[in-house]
């Protein structure tokens, strides 16, 4: 079968964008290999005797029956699929992805042509689409100053790539001016995953406060439900509906209005049972190699600290922690480091440019949640995670080098030196970059390239 006869399913969304089904092909589709992988459960004669089974009488009536009829979830751990959301809010990728059992990419901002970009406007005004555009042109703006004002500021080594430079000292300009960037900009991704976890995570996306995440839940149910009639169902009941829609306003979004600019709060981790694991915590190499997962068992850590949005996007990554979904406001301020990198006369028109524009946003007079669209990304969220040892270190040593976002980096580093002084007697030992300050330009090679 050529590609362009491939049967996708796709929903196009309510003002834009659309969620598309991935059709592969296979002559053994997902619901198949469900069926394939549950028959051993019952049944010992072996694979062969399986696709016996599913050559005589398809995949349909078993995923129907036993899967959806019968409610056994564990049958749709055996079938994956690909779910692509395109044209949506940054709000919308970040509500997808607060999820343990999230699998995917998102569109890296860095190489988004922001000047054409589609900014999501849900209060559909003129006030607020100029607003909007307020920021697009002090982003592109603050862009073209940037680039001579880095090159001044890192000049390139005689050893050092020209081209690899070049593609370091924009990385570096849009660390800087992605701050200004609401967070309602248009985005993509893809979601794979198993249909379990689909049918799973699409009724609480369902009761999300956003209606632009509710469209895009409807939308990818229905969509699955074509792609896979067998294997989903279009039923509600009215408690577990009632249900979701009480967690859903009540623990989507969390914020408070004194945070602390970085605490830990609590550490629970039982040193006696981590005593057993101290050979694993004193030999482990500094090659990137990970904690035992036994280790999970000792104990939990909590920490509480302000991070701007656009940082909030790469921590949330981290989904073996637990990290409460911030809501983004004004309230705590715009992170100083941003405001920091301009030079003088373009700082002094940010200022004025964000005195204004949080007076403005606020005369819109709509929800919080709502708000969020309009936001640049440089305001800072209160961050609260919690995890355990091993996901905590893979998390300090990965995102405190020279090569993470400044404003996340200072984070790790400071949860770094929480845990080393903590446990470092316990045995735990990070490797660390030893000069994470340092400009590189090897940033410039983090990149996937198209050869012909």
């Amino acid at each position: 079968m050529k590609i362009e006869d491939l049967s996708h399913k796709l929903i196009e969304l309510p003002g834009g964008g659309e969620v598309l089904v991935l059709d592969t092909g296979a002559t053994i589709n997902p619901e198949s290999q469900a069926m394939l992988a549950a028959l051993h459960s019952r049944s010992p004669g072996g694979i062969r005797s399986h696709l016996s089974v599913l050559a005589e009488k398809g995949s349909d009536k078993f995923m129907s029956t036993f899967y959806v009829g019968y409610g056994h979830k564990s049958v749709g751990d055996n079938a994956t699929t690909s779910v692509f959301i395109e044209g949506v809010s940054m709000l919308v990728a970040k509500a997808v992805q607060d999820f343990p059992l999230y699998n995917g990419q998102e569109v890296s901002t860095r190489y988004v042509d922001f000047s054409a970009q589609r900014f999501i406007d849900p209060i559909g005004t003129v006030a607020s689409h100029s607003l909007l555009e307020r920021l697009r042109t002090f982003y592109l703006e603050g862009l073209n100053v940037m680039l001579p004002v880095l090159r001044e500021r890192f000049p390139r080594n005689t050893d050092e790539d020209e081209k690899v430079y070049e593609k370091a000292i924009k990385a570096r300009a849009f660390d800087t001016m992605r701050a200004f960037l609401p967070a309602g900009a248009a985005t993509n991704l893809a979601w794979v995953g198993e249909l379990r976890q689909f049918a799973d995570r699409l009724p609480v996306l369902r009761h999300h406060p956003l209606a632009e995440v509710r469209a895009v839940a409807d939308a990818a149910e229905r969509a699955l439900l074509q792609a896979f009639p067998s294997s989903f169902s279009d039923k509600r009941y009215e408690e577990t509906e009632a249900y979701q829609e009480l967690c859903g306003w009540l623990y989507t979004y969390y914020d408070e209005p004194d945070f602390p600019e970085f605490v830990l709060v609590r550490d629970d981790v039982n040193r006696e049972r981590l005593a057993e694991y101290r050979e694993a915590l004193v030999k482990r190499p500094n090659n990137k190699v990970e904690l035992p997962y036994p280790i999970r068992e000792c104990g939990l850590a909590e920490f509480r600290f302000l991070l701007d949005f656009g940082s909030f996007r790469d921590i949330q990554r981290h989904r073996p922690l637990t990290i409460r979904m911030p809501l983004l406001t004004d309230r705590h301020g715009f992170e100083p480091w941003y405001l920091a990198e301009l030079p003088e006369a373009l700082r002094e028109k940010a200022n004025e440019l964000l005195t204004q524009y949080v007076s403005d946003v606020r005369a819109l007079g709509v929800s919080p949640e709502m708000v969020q669209y309009y936001l640049p990304m440089g305001f800072r969220t209160a961050i609260r995670i919690t995890g355990d040892l091993r996901a905590l270190t893979y998390l300090v040593e990965l995102r405190a080098t020279r090569f993470v976002h400044p404003t996340l980096r200072k984070r790790a580093r400071q949860m770094a030196e929480v845990l080393s002084d903590r446990f470092s007697t316990d045995g735990l030992v990070l490797h660390l970059d030893t000069d994470p300050d340092r400009f590189d330009v090897k940033r410039g090679t983090h990149d996937i390239v198209r050869t012909d």
